[in-house]
């Protein structure tokens, strides 16, 4: 908690990091380090008040490129209220050459079964 007697925002950022290892952690070739974050964007809705002892995130895959992955993410006060949403971009990483990587077969197979179906796909309601 800060001053103001609410969430900190650099503990937001901490907790949907825990989230993306989470995700992360279905993905066949996942190591701690096999994806970097290039970017996050987090726009903050509603205030988390000392009084919330927890928070709900919701995470799905909203895209996917050739190495990298953009996850849209929500965070939610123990009420239902938004608290924040936004955006990570996340790069496939190379460890030994330090850089980025394609993503593998196996993982996007795996990322696939994780994006929300997109209306008039075919694939039922929405």
């Amino acid at each position: 908690m800060d001053a103001l007697g609410h969430l900190n925002q650099a503990v937001y950022h901490e907790l949907l990091e825990e989230a993306r290892t989470v995700l992360l952690s279905r993905l066949p070739t996942h190591t701690k380090q096999s994806f970097v974050m290039a970017r996050v964007e987090l726009d903050f809705r509603r205030e988390v008040p000392l009084n919330n002892r927890y928070v709900e995130i919701a995470l799905h895959v909203e895209s996917v490129g050739r190495s990298s992955i953009t996850l849209a993410h929500q965070i939610f006060r123990p009420d239902g209220e938004l608290a924040a949403d936004g955006r990570s971009v996340l790069v496939a990483w190379d460890m030994e050459r330090r850089g980025s990587r394609p993503l593998t077969k196996k993982e996007l197979a795996t990322l696939a079964t994780l994006q929300p179906a997109v209306a008039g796909d075919g694939s039922g309601p929405t």
